[in-house]
């Protein structure tokens, strides 16, 4: 069998976690920052989880190789 093809938009998008998670940045963050508040700004700054099992798996068979 050959090799599998990554999906680059999602492997720039989304990195797996040592336990298999999918891990990603959050949105919201690359302008009108002025107008967004001081605590919502320091949420925005931390990486997410994916929590839905269904879009996990999809991701994950986009990202063969991690």
């Amino acid at each position: 069998m050959g090799k599998l093809k990554t999906k680059k938009g999602v492997a720039k998008r989304f990195r797996l976690t040592k336990r298999g998670k999918i891990k990603y940045a959050t949105c919201g963050k690359k302008h009108l920052m002025s107008s967004k508040k001081r605590k919502r700004l320091r949420g925005l700054r931390k990486s997410k989880i994916m929590r839905d099992k269904a879009d996990a798996g999809q991701l994950k068979k986009m990202l063969p190789y991690g």
